[in-house]
């Protein structure tokens, strides 16, 4: 997933961080301390195109992401 965002987002984001959480089953997606998602409050595991858009809309909400946006 962190490859997909630097690919997708090369221009937007300067790198991606992966932190081990200090709770099992942590998975939370932040950009400059917002939250974008937590799976807890997902209820789950998001798709990547699902959390692509929820970067895209955060970083570059002009962004076309093609085959990833919203239908």
């Amino acid at each position: 997933m962190a490859q997909e965002f630097l690919t997708t987002f090369s221009d937007e984001l300067s790198g991606v961080t992966l932190k081990p959480a200090e709770t099992g089953g942590e998975y939370i997606i932040s950009v400059d301390g917002v939250v974008l998602f937590d799976r807890k409050q997902f209820g789950g595991f998001a798709g990547i195109s699902e959390l692509k858009q929820m970067v895209r809309d955060k970083v570059s909400p002009e962004k076309s992401l093609r085959h990833s946006d919203k239908k």
